[in-house]
């Protein structure tokens, strides 16, 4: 018996005169402690420091990995936002520092005012992962415990998949996602495979075609004709051919075209019984996306780039979408993204989830999804990076098994940091492996947004 224990039986010996009758058996007392965490006191748990260690992968990144350290030795692991900057987690630092992280919610409050739509939410999301991660650590448990338990044991799991102007080729590729044990299915279906074809597609001279262009939908003046519709109806009748009508096939990225384009193109396509048609328009055009919706017969969705729970209930209660989907490294991490699924549930609405991160935040939304009971799929944008699984250790391997990541049952997030994989993906640009960040621990000002 180690002395930690040694001395927890003899406490609880001296509090209970039953014992000395002889009723419990010394089994069980030897059980007692077992399931705390003999390193952590956790009412006496303060923050010390956090440093930032900055992944690239192939796909949407960087991605900046947090790790919050405290006075006892556990540490929590979080991650800012792919594509998002180190600096809006670190800049949180110095309100951070001496506080207690198992007071996740306070702190959440605490910080959440510095965080925005996008990428803007990151570091407010990061900083919110790993201060459950440590609460985790401190109590000995895995993170859904802590949420109120789990609806599920396996998360469903769908992967974008390479483009192909060619529709045999593109279903092709689905079809063998489907052979991978993939049982929910995504597609590209941008109005660039229509451009070089005459008649399909009116724009002004200029007009940018990709989906970054920087000009939201409604302002580009561009629309796609009834023989554009058409040819992307061809294309997913083709790759409804590979893969069958049973699976169901989610389309994105259609291009910034307007509001009456949405509509026509969202009814060329209703006999292919997409799962649903990914951000039209910009979210924050309650009015126009209800206007989609009521026109057309085919789920509409939006919400990766939505911070806090009030945007998403504004669109559920105005019945402008049939599906959200929450990135919870913007949404404003753990708790919010469950609150918004439970609101939503409310409301009639299911809520996919967003992800393109590194294993440390996709465990974050392993664990909400596992908690959240309106939960559809989610989204993994690494299915195909041999590495991707490695930069963890703690959970099973491969992390993605047959379309499925298994709910881990280790404390807190459940996984550590494979450090030789990590170091092996560092950003060139950024300052290493969890290198010193003190010169953000006397950032202050007058934060109070009352007076």
């Amino acid at each position: 018996m180690n002395p930690s224990n040694r001395s927890a039986r003899r406490s609880f010996l001296r509090g209970a005169g039953a014992l000395a009758a002889g009723f419990w058996a010394d089994e069980a007392l030897e059980a007692l402690p077992q399931n705390t965490n003999t390193n952590s006191k956790p009412s006496d748990l303060k923050i010390t420091d956090m440093r930032i260690a900055t992944v690239v992968k192939p796909g949407p990144g960087p991605c900046p990995i947090i790790r919050i350290d405290t006075n006892q030795g556990i540490y929590g692991l979080g991650e800012v936002r792919d594509g998002a900057s180190k600096t809006y987690a670190l800049f949180l630092k110095s309100r951070l520092l001496g506080q207690n992280p198992c007071n996740v919610d306070r702190l959440f409050r605490r910080i959440k005012q510095f965080g925005n739509h996008s990428r803007q939410g990151g570091g407010v999301c990061g900083v919110e992962m790993a201060l459950w991660d440590l609460a985790g650590k401190a109590y000995n448990v895995p993170v859904y415990q802590m949420l109120g338990g789990k609806f599920r044991d396996k998360i469903r799991i769908y992967a974008d998949t390479t483009e192909s102007p060619d529709p045999k080729i593109f279903g092709q590729r689905l079809k063998a996602r489907m052979e991978q044990g993939f049982t929910w299915l995504k597609m590209d279906l941008g109005v660039d495979m229509v451009a070089k074809v005459p008649g399909a597609l009116t724009r002004p001279a200029g007009a940018g075609l990709t989906y970054g262009d920087p000009v939201q939908h409604m302002f580009t003046g561009m629309e796609i004709t009834e023989k554009g519709a058409a040819l992307l109806d061809d294309y997913v009748a083709a790759v409804r051919e590979q893969v069958g009508m049973d699976v169901p096939l989610s389309a994105d990225h259609f291009g910034h075209i307007g509001v009456n384009s949405c509509i026509r193109l969202g009814k060329a396509l209703e006999k292919h019984n997409l799962a649903w048609l990914e951000d039209m328009i910009p979210w924050q055009y309650t009015d126009l996306l209800k206007k989609i919706n009521d026109a057309i017969d085919l789920p509409i969705l939006t919400g990766e780039d939505i911070y806090l729970k009030e945007d998403f209930i504004n669109l559920c209660r105005a019945h402008a979408v049939d599906i959200i989907q929450p990135d919870l490294a913007t949404s404003g991490g753990i708790l919010e993204t469950k609150k918004i699924g439970d609101a939503a549930q409310e409301l009639g609405v299911p809520m996919a989830m967003h992800f393109a991160g590194t294993p440390v935040s996709c465990m974050a939304n392993v664990h909400c999804a596992a908690a959240t009971e309106n939960f559809l799929v989610m989204e993994n944008h690494s299915a195909d990076v041999p590495w991707w699984s490695d930069l963890v250790n703690g959970v099973e391997k491969p992390i993605i098994n047959k379309g499925f990541i298994t709910v881990p049952d280790g404390p807190g997030l459940g996984v550590t940091l494979n450090e030789e994989v990590v170091k092996q993906h560092l950003s060139p640009q950024d300052n290493g492996y969890f290198e010193p960040t003190t010169q953000w621990n006397t950032e202050r000002s007058v934060d109070r947004w009352w007076s």
